[in-house]
Formats: C-alpha cells, structure tokens, sequence
C-alpha cells in the first residue's frame, strides 16, 4: 500500500465529523472504524431489517458502505475545504452477505487534482472467519468551492 500524505492535516476529525452527518450509513448501524491516509474501514452488525428475500444483507447496503469507505478514503487526501462525491463505481458481489457483522474497506489506488480511483471490499466475519463478498473500482470527485458542502 502507498505511503499517501494528506493535504489536510485535520482529515480525520473532517472525516469523522463527515460520517456522523451521513444519516442513512449510521440509521443502517455502520460505525467508522480506521482512518488513516487513503484508506478507511467502515463496520456494519449483522440486522435482519437490511436482508433481502433470502436472509442475506441486500446488495444495495454492502455497495452503500463500501462505497462510503472509498468516499472517505479519497476524502483523506483532499486538500482543506474540499469535499467528495462519488462519480461512478462498479461492484461485484462475489458471496452472500452473511455473517455477525460485515466490514467495508476503502483505499486510494491513485490521488489525482480532480478525481480519486479508489477500490473497496467487503467482507463478512463469522464465528472467526473472514468471507470477502465483495469487490468495488470507483472513482470520486474533488469539490472546490461549494462551501454548502462539508466533506
């Protein structure tokens, strides 16, 4: 992994601060977890009210936190006053989402002056065992200059 240095030397209390304003990812029970230049952890407890038909945890919420981890993780090497927006991604699901809890990685694959490439997994733990489930390549952008938008 790239030894990235953050322009922002505040990144993690912006990130952290961020992350709470994000209703959606915490009414689903995700916590940040580990934050560190371009790369973050996002962990989700297993609940029954995010399944889909078949009892595993829907698509739709495992892209949701990996999608905000490599948001985040990007977002760590931004300069002061910017904020993320993902641009576009692409997930496989590689494995039912099963397990006591599911955690999301986000880390940067290339920092550029207007977009970020990042990549992302998820992964189910069960009584010990770690199952990726799935695989994330997005790319997010840099915001200058739209104060109403805070990280």
């Amino acid at each position: 992994m790239p030894d990235f240095k953050p322009k922002n030397p505040d990144y993690e209390r912006q990130i952290r601060e961020s992350f709470l304003r994000q209703k959606f990812i915490v009414n689903l029970g995700a916590r940040l977890g580990h934050v560190s230049p371009g790369r973050v952890e996002i962990e989700l407890p297993f609940d029954e009210k995010l399944t889909q038909q078949h009892g595993f945890l829907h698509a739709g919420v495992i892209t949701a936190i990996v999608d905000s981890a490599c948001g985040y993780a990007a977002l760590s090497l931004m300069p002061p006053q910017s904020a993320v927006l993902s641009v576009e991604y692409k997930i496989n699901m590689l494995a039912p989402a099963i397990g006591e809890r599911i955690i999301a990685k986000g880390w940067v694959i290339k920092p550029g002056r207007n977009i970020i490439v990042c990549s992302g997994e998820a992964a189910a733990l069960d009584k010990g065992e770690k199952k990726i489930v799935a695989v994330m390549q997005g790319t997010m952008a840099v915001v200058r200059d739209r104060p109403q938008l805070k990280g």
